[in-house]
């Protein structure tokens, strides 16, 4: 997920997200011990879906700074501007290939459900995914086509 814009940054507060909340990214698991590991750095993504999955946290929580450490740094940008209006409300994982730890590079195909004022929205993209310096990151998008 890139959302990247050049808009000004946004003002409002980031959605709050309780420790014993549900983890955003769908898994079955409270946010402290599932995404929350990885954005506090208590443990690293083992495979491309996990980093995506905990990206998309990211996005939900508005955590500016986990989105740029795991974002190449060939394709990060300088900051993470957040739509104050937007809300990140559910993940489906579509499908994923090679990201898992003996590999080197993965792709991952998702969507992702956002409301935006009163609007419902949806989010598709196919994201790929590489090993730097020994850690997966978020690479970029490919085409839907």
């Amino acid at each position: 997920m890139s959302r990247r814009r050049s808009a000004a940054r946004a003002t409002a507060p980031a959605p709050r997200l309780l420790p014993s909340s549900p983890c955003p990214c769908g898994l079955p698991a409270s946010y402290a011990e599932c995404c929350g590991r990885l954005h506090r750095g208590q443990a690293a993504a083992t495979t491309a879906e996990a980093l995506m999955r905990s990206r998309y946290s990211a996005f939900a929580a508005r955590d500016e700074a986990y989105l740029l450490r795991t974002w190449h740094p060939d394709t990060r940008p300088d900051s993470v501007d957040f739509d104050p209006g937007l809300r990140w409300l559910r993940l489906e994982v579509l499908s994923s290939t090679e990201g898992g730890p003996f590999h080197g590079e993965g792709t991952v195909a998702f969507r992702a459900h956002y409301t935006e004022g009163r609007e419902e929205g949806v989010l598709t993209e196919h994201s790929r995914f590489v090993r730097h310096e020994g850690a997966w990151v978020y690479l970029d998008a490919l085409s839907l086509d």
